[in-house]
């Protein structure tokens, strides 16, 4: 067998271009000259292929790498199995949902200070469901046929606003953590003294989940179809795509479980720039008692079931699936965080153009959304927001006001936010109206507008810091060709996708482009423009031969190579140490093979692939007459 080549430390290449012109990061990689490689006999199928003239180089380069020639997430066309592929790609294996056991939680009602339950009244003839309202203690102070009012009625729309008994679920797997809601409402969003509404009753209305990797910020969203009204959380809710490409049976279920159209646009809400964020952004961080955790009511929360913590303007937020990004485009592309220099609210926290600024930031401060001079449009769309706060409004009990015996309603003060005890000075009009125009994306630079959603990184750039490494070069002689004048070159490196610290992460491939020529006689170096050129490698008018192989411009190209054994549509096997990647290609005496390889990460959003930013260059002469 050959000897293992080693190549020599990379060459740094200082590149002057005009102003605006993008330079990147240049590594030339030289695989020191060969003794002769000896014939090798050892049970590789790729060395096994005889080379005849019957079989074209096309199709030798398919057959050595075809395995490993294949783009993540394109098994399957189905919008909700497609969606699992890419989530699972970047999030690693999706748990089934669960909203019971040990690692769930029931939401609970309040109403004037106590919580609420729905239980038999023994003190009636034949016990019917009435509503219990018992203090801290535990003691019962009232019974009541209807709820129409609560301490904290939702802000979500299009749900009951004092609904209760709905449950949620938590698994977390390194950073990635993923929430499961199995919320029960009604249409008229009121709730009744049904059967329903009991926390026995396994039955709820709406079932949605939420992926969150709290090192990168990239957030998934899955919702259950609009057709089915009535959901068992007895049951088994399989992850979109099921677990894994194989899983044939779950993929199927999963696609007549989930809404496969995005119609629900979620980051309206569900952003990472509130004044608290409950990971992964369940909208629970809504203050609920005037001492916070030190009051005596707290025991009816949730306690530190969901973590939460400040949120910053800085972090970085992407949603994952391609799906949903192409709905809601618009959106995507739109959004704003804000941080208003000097205001009262920034000193904590900052906004955002969508929910969190507009209708929560309302609610928050107990104001009325408001724009300056505003257009038609704009008035229809501050009209409609008005509505939804009124409804909300509307169900609030007097005692979660600020005159009530409560006083959780604004729950953020300035200066002091949450902590409701610390003071209790309103925002004055100009401050809102500050903060208002910034939310409703028509403030100027003081809103210090930026982008909501942060760009895919590519591999080695940005928040990744991962980048292939070990470069090598083997070349071999095929045992089949004739008078051993065929070579095989092996070229090899080491990569490990650590980006979020996910083990079984699959977003990122290869693609290696490669160049022939005659090897010089002074043996010399080649120049930096005989080798592939970026688009080349990058696949611009690719003209695919045979699978991921065939012509890129002058250059034969290898597309989106994956680690070795990592076969079509098979899913890795988690690792935490760089995986070995390596490409066969036939090879011939006397000629130079010229490399650009270049690491890509597919985004699953609008940004499609973004490349990396360095490239790694690499030849080496097949010299078989020493």
């Amino acid at each position: 067998m050959g000897r293992l080549v080693h190549l020599a430390a990379a060459i740094a290449v200082a590149v002057f271009l005009p102003v605006g012109w993008e330079i990147r990061a240049l590594r030339e990689l030289h695989a020191r000259p060969l003794e002769e490689a000896g014939p090798f006999s050892a049970p590789d199928p790729k060395a096994a292929t005889a080379v005849t003239q019957t079989v074209s180089s096309y199709d030798l380069l398919l057959r050595w790498n075809g395995d490993v020639l294949w783009a993540p997430a394109t098994a399957s066309t189905d919008p909700v199995t497609k969606f699992g592929d890419e989530a699972r790609s970047v999030f690693g294996p999706i748990p089934d949902g669960v909203c019971t056991g040990p690692n769930s939680r029931p939401v609970g009602l309040e109403v004037d200070g106590n919580a609420v339950r729905l239980e038999p009244n023994p003190s009636k003839a034949g016990a019917p469901l009435e509503f219990a309202h018992r203090d801290v203690e535990g003691r019962l102070v009232k019974w009541t046929t209807v709820v129409d009012r609560c301490d904290k009625p939702s802000l979500a729309g299009d749900v009951t606003f004092c609904a209760m008994n709905s449950r949620v679920g938590r698994i977390t797997r390194n950073h990635v953590q993923w929430l499961f809601l199995c919320r029960k409402s009604s249409e008229s969003l009121e709730i009744e003294a049904d059967s329903y509404w009991t926390e026995t009753d396994p039955r709820f209305s709406r079932y949605s989940a939420i992926g969150f990797n709290d090192v990168t910020g990239e957030i998934a969203f899955l919702d259950g179809r609009k057709d089915r009204s009535v959901f068992d959380w007895r049951d088994r809710f399989p992850p979109p795509g099921g677990t894994s490409y194989g899983d044939a049976a779950g993929r199927r279920a999963a696609e007549e479980l989930y809404d496969g159209s995005a119609k629900v646009d979620c980051v309206l809400c569900h952003d990472n720039k509130k004044p608290t964020v409950i990971d992964p952004h369940m909208q629970q961080a809504r203050v609920g008692y005037f001492e916070s955790r030190h009051d005596p009511r707290a025991v009816f929360s949730m306690g530190n079931f969901l973590p939460g913590r400040v949120s910053r303007q800085d972090l970085p937020f992407r949603v994952i699936g391609s799906g949903y990004a192409a709905v809601h485009a618009g959106t995507l592309l739109d959004a704003r965080s804000f941080l208003i220099d000097g205001h009262p609210c920034s000193d904590c926290h900052s906004l955002t153009t969508l929910e969190s600024g507009r209708r929560f930031a309302a609610d928050a401060t107990g104001k009325t959304p408001v724009i300056a001079s505003a257009t038609v449009m704009q008035n229809a769309a501050l009209f409609a927001q008005k509505v939804a706060l009124g409804l909300v409004q509307n169900h609030r009990t007097e005692w979660a006001s600020a005159f009530g015996a409560g006083r959780i309603s604004p729950w953020m003060t300035p200066e002091h936010g949450g902590n409701l005890w610390k003071g209790v000075r309103a925002l004055n009009d100009e401050e809102w109206l500050r903060l208002s125009q910034c939310a409703w994306g028509l403030g100027g630079s003081e809103c210090g507008y930026r982008p909501l959603f942060t760009q895919c990184p590519p591999p080695g750039g940005g928040s990744d810091t991962f980048v292939p490494a070990d470069f090598s070069a083997d070349v071999r002689s095929d045992p089949a060709a004739a008078s051993g004048s065929q070579k095989i070159l092996r070229i090899s490196w080491k990569y490990l996708n650590g980006y979020g610290y996910v083990p079984a992460r699959d977003d990122v491939r290869f693609n290696v482009a490669f160049a022939t020529t005659d090897v010089p006689l002074d043996r010399g170096p080649p120049a930096q423009q005989e080798y592939p050129t970026i688009d080349e490698a990058k696949g611009m008018g690719f003209v695919a031969a045979a699978g991921g192989v065939g012509r890129s411009g002058s250059a034969t190209l290898l597309e989106d190579a994956s680690f070795v054994g990592h076969k079509k549509w098979t899913d890795p096997v988690p690792s935490n140490v760089a995986r070995l990647y390596s490409v066969d290609v036939p090879a011939s005496c006397g000629k130079r093979y010229l490399f650009r390889i270049v690491p890509k990460r597919f985004c699953f959003d609008n940004s499609d692939i973004r490349f990396s930013e360095a490239e790694y260059l690499l030849y080496k002469d097949i010299d078989c007459g020493r």
